[in-house]
């Protein structure tokens, strides 16, 4: 059986699983998430550790297959831990963690009974977090997925002259927990603060550049879910709604719409999956793809889920529908690793010579 084939398995195991879930009853549980889903994505099909070698209790996959899982949960919105915990927390371990604390915490988040969660915001410049010379903890970090549910927090901090990751005990002294209210609330989101909390350290960080490129791609998987069903949704309505005697989807205007937001789909899939390539092989140009798959695809997603309202008509803005759900994810991810813009201007960072850059710089100055 080849990966492909593997791959296509995985998916029907997961649409099985998903499809008798319900995203409305799992946002309105005290997790956010239904955890008894999670149990048996966990369980069944090991999702968790898709992408952790065998000796720490994972799958040994690679990434390629952890995105198929995103996507899947990105085309249901279904809530869950994978996205935080699954994929960034166990890749910080598993790129930044010593032996010991590979040994130690993966095995647990890949049998889905160690909640854990990686306190980044997603820029490598921008670390808020200090640690002491006796190891505590003292900053402030924004935007934490699934902060009220993990046990365990990850946080890469500055320390001395350099990085490094370190374990924290969410229920430790000095560590301050506090929910926000998301856009999106099918993803909880929290604030860190840590006022020397007690911490050990897991091993040196010489880069977050490369767990970027993991947020991104990972994040532009989950958004071509999202849209792929904002649009096959959008596709089925037209075709049963009338108006003036036949059905809306009849119409030039619409057709022409539709065209435009399948083109920019597959364009959007075709990103997340050269940046997926990339970033599973070790390409030299992986950072490129990740910051192009994040513009691309969070632009698509927003695009086609105004579509979604546009063409659905009134029934879109109720409560009822599914609609606002769809737009509330498309706006709310698009800040969660950097706005495109940002990615924009990294984007022309990396590609233009330098002398170009100090001429743009000066202008802007």
């Amino acid at each position: 059986m080849d990966l492909t084939t593997e791959r296509n398995a995985l998916r029907d195991a997961l649409r099985g699983l998903l499809a008798g879930s319900s995203t409305r009853a799992a946002i309105d549980t005290p997790a956010g998430y239904d955890t008894g889903l999670w149990a048996r994505l966990c369980k069944e099909i090991g999702v968790a550790g898709l992408a952790v070698p065998e000796a720490y209790g994972g799958e040994g996959a690679t990434l390629r297959e952890s995105l198929v899982v995103l996507e899947e949960l990105g085309r249901t919105l279904t809530p869950g831990p994978m996205l935080g915990c699954a994929v960034l927390a166990t890749q910080a371990l598993l790129r930044y963690g010593d032996a010991d604390a590979r040994a130690r915490l993966l095995p647990g988040i890949c049998a889905g009974e160690r909640p854990a969660t990686l306190a980044w915001g997603g820029d490598p410049d921008d670390l808020s977090c200090t640690a002491a010379a006796t190891g505590r903890l003292t900053g402030e970090v924004s935007h934490v997925l699934d902060l009220a549910t993990a046990d365990t927090l990850l946080v890469p901090a500055r320390a001395g002259s350099g990085t490094a990751l370190y374990e924290v005990d969410a229920r430790a002294p000095g560590v301050t927990r506090h929910p926000t209210t998301p856009l999106d609330q099918t993803r909880r989101l929290g604030v860190l603060r840590l006022d020397g909390a007690p911490a050990r350290r897991l091993g040196e960080v010489p880069s977050l550049d490369g767990l970027r490129d993991v947020a991104c791609v990972a994040l532009s998987a989950e958004q071509v879910g999202a849209a792929s069903q904002a649009l096959a949704a959008t596709v089925g309505y037209v075709q049963v709604r009338e108006q003036f005697g036949r059905p809306i989807g009849t119409f030039q205007a619409l057709q022409h719409r539709l065209a435009e937001a399948h083109v920019r789909l597959e364009a959007a899939r075709s990103a997340s999956a050269a940046a997926a390539d990339a970033l599973v092989s070790g390409a030299a140009d992986t950072s490129v793809l990740a910051a192009v798959a994040t513009v691309t695809c969070t632009e698509t997603l927003q695009a086609i889920a105004a579509e979604m309202v546009q063409m659905h008509g009134g029934i879109a803005i109720t409560w009822e529908h599914d609609a606002h759900l769809y737009v509330r994810r498309a706006y709310a991810s698009a800040q969660l690793f950097g706005a495109p813009g940002r990615h924009l201007t990294r984007l022309a960072d990396i590609l233009m010579p330098l002398e170009t850059r100090g001429l743009r710089r000066e202008a802007h100055a």
